[in-house]
C-alpha cells in the first residue's frame, strides 16, 4: 500500500515559491502603497513640522607675532601665538567660564530655562548639548592645522549668533584679564625681588660704614691712648731729668763755694792764678775731656737752679711734646668719620646696584595694560545660518518613504504566510487523520 509521510507534506508545504511571494505581493500592492504614502505623510509631516535646530561655528587662528611682540620682549611673561590660541581654548572649553558667560547674559539663554529647573541645571543641558569644541588632530603639525572651531546648536527662538560671539568675546576678554593679572603679579614679585636685593645692599652698607666708623674711632681712640701714654711718660722723664739737674746744680755750687768760683773759669785759668801772677796771655784750651759743672760759678749755678725750681712745665724742653699734642689735636676730631655720617644720600655709594636699580625702573614703566592685547584672531566669526541642520527635509521624506516601502512589504509578507498557513492546516491534518485509520487497521492482529 502507497503510503505519503507526513514528513514529505510538510516539507514541500515549508518551500517558499518566489514566483508565487513575488505574486502575492503584487496583489497587495495597494497596501504596500498605501503604508509607503502613509510613511511619506508623516514623514512630510514630521520635515515641516519638527522644530527647527540651527548651527553656528567661529574659528579661531594664532594671532600674528608683531601682536604679542611687546608682552614677550618685556622678557618678563612669554607667550607665544602657538600657547596663546591654547590659553583661549582653555577658556572657552572652561565650565567656570561658560557658566560665568550665562549668568552674565541670562537674557539671551531663556529659551534654554525649563519650568521647575534651576539656572545650574538649564546650563548644564545647554553645555551638555549645544556646545562643541572641535581642536585639529594633534598629529598634525603644520601651522595651518593650528586652530579652534566652536560650535553651537540652538532652536529657533534662540539669537545663536549673538550667543557664540558673545561667548568668544567674553573668553578673550576673560583670558587677556588673566594674562593681565599674571603679568601684574610677576611684575609685583620681581620688583619686591629686587627691592629685597637693594635692602640686603642697603642693610650690607649700613653694616659696613657702621663697622668702619667704629674700627676708626678705635683707632682713633688706640692712637690718643698712646700717644697719652708718651706723653705722660715723657713728661715724667723731663721732670725727673729737671730733678737731676737741680741735684746735680746743688753739688756743683757746693763745690764752687768751696772752691771760691763765682764767675766761669776753666781748670788752666784757675791754676794760672794760683801762680799769683797776672797774664795778659789768652789762652784757647782744646780739650776733649768735659769740664766739671762746677767751673761754671756759683752765681750762673744758682741762677740756673732758680730757674729751674721756678719751672712749671719742661714741656717746652722737648720738641716731642708739641707734636704729640699736635697729633692729640688732630684726633679730637675724624674728618672721615665725620664725612661719612654727613652722607646725604648713601644709595650712591652702594655696590652692585645699579643694575638692579634700571631693572626697577625698568619694571616700573613696563606697560602692564593687557586691554587692547590680541590674544588670538578670529578667522571667522558666526553669522546667521541659510538653513537649519535639523531636520533635513529631503533625507526625512526619503527614509520615510524608505521605511513606508520596506513596511509595507513586510506586512504583504506576513499576510502571505498567514493565508498560505491556513490553506496548508487543515488539509494536513485531514491526511494525517486518514493514514492514522489505516495504519490502526493493517496493524490490527489475525484472528
Amino acid at each position: 500500500m502507497n503510503r505519503t509521510s507526513p514528513h514529505t507534506v510538510s516539507s514541500s508545504s515549508d518551500e517558499i515559491d518566489l514566483l508565487e511571494l513575488f505574486h502575492s505581493i503584487w496583489q497587495q500592492k495597494k497596501l504596500v502603497v498605501g503604508c509607503t504614502i502613509l510613511a511619506g505623510v508623516l514623514g512630510v509631516g514630521y520635515a515641516f513640522l519638527a522644530p527647527r535646530t540651527y548651527e553656528v561655528s567661529s574659528v579661531l587662528r594664532p594671532a600674528a607675532i608683531n601682536e604679542l611682540d611687546a608682552l614677550n620682549r618685556s622678557e618678563v611673561y612669554k607667550l607665544p601665538p602657538a600657547d596663546a590660541l591654547s590659553k583661549v581654548g582653555a577658556q572657552l572649553d572652561s565650565y567656570e567660564a561658560r557658566l560665568g558667560f550665562f549668568r552674565s547674559h541670562e537674557q539671551l539663554f531663556t529659551a534654554f530655562q525649563k519650568p521647575g529647573q534651576s539656572l545650574e541645571q538649564s546650563f548644564e543641558d545647554f553645555n551638555r548639548n549645544s556646545v562643541n569644541l572641535i581642536l585639529p588632530d594633534p598629529k598634525e603639525s603644520d601651522s595651518l592645522s593650528s586652530y579652534i572651531r566652536l560650535e553651537l546648536q540652538y532652536p529657533s527662538d534662540v539669537d545663536g549668533v549673538a550667543i557664540l560671539n558673545g561667548f568668544v568675546d567674553y573668553a578673550i576678554a576673560a583670558e587677556r584679564s588673566q594674562v593681565g593679572a599674571d603679568l601684574k603679579v610677576i611684575v609685583n614679585n620681581r620688583l619686591n625681588e629686587l627691592k629685597g636685593k637693594i635692602d640686603a645692599a642697603r642693610a650690607n652698607y649700613d653694616t659696613d660704614k657702621e663697622s668702619k666708623i667704629a674700627k676708626l674711632l678705635e683707632d682713633d681712640r688706640l692712637k690718643r691712648a698712646q700717644l697719652q701714654d708718651e706723653l705722660s711718660a715723657l713728661r715724667l722723664q723731663m721732670k725727673m731729668e729737671r730733678t737731676n739737674r737741680l741735684a746735680e746744680l746743688s753739688e756743683a755750687i757746693a763745690i764752687a763755694k768751696s772752691m771760691g768760683i763765682k764767675t766761669p773759669t776753666t781748670p788752666s785759668s784757675m791754676a794760672d792764678a794760683a801762680r799769683g801772677g797776672s797774664s795778659q796771655v789768652m789762652r784757647t784750651e782744646v780739650n776733649n775731656q768735659k769740664i766739671p759743672l762746677y767751673f761754671l760759678g756759683t752765681e750762673a749755678l744758682e741762677a740756673e737752679r732758680v730757674a729751674l725750681q721756678q719751672r712749671t712745665s719742661d714741656d717746652f724742653t722737648n720738641p716731642r711734646v708739641a707734636e704729640i699734642g699736635k697729633e692729640l689735636q688732630l684726633l679730637e676730631v675724624n674728618r672721615e668719620v665725620e664725612v661719612l655720617r654727613k652722607r646725604g644720600n648713601e644709595d650712591i655709594f652702594l655696590q652692585d646696584v645699579e643694575p638692579l636699580r634700571a631693572e626697577v625702573a625698568r619694571l616700573r614703566n613696563l606697560n602692564i595694560d593687557m586691554s587692547n592685547l590680541k590674544l588670538v584672531t578670529v578667522d571667522r566669526r558666526a553669522q546667521e545660518p541659510l538653513a537649519p541642520i535639523k531636520p533635513k527635509k529631503a533625507l526625512v521624506i526619503a527614509l520615510s518613504l524608505v521605511a513606508g516601502l520596506i513596511l509595507g512589504l513586510f506586512v504583504a509578507l506576513v499576510r502571505h504566510f498567514v493565508l498560505t498557513r491556513r490553506e496548508t492546516v487543515p488539509y494536513s491534518s485531514l491526511e494525517d487523520g486518514r493514514f492514522s485509520r489505516r495504519e490502526r487497521k493493517d496493524d490490527q492482529p489475525l484472528l
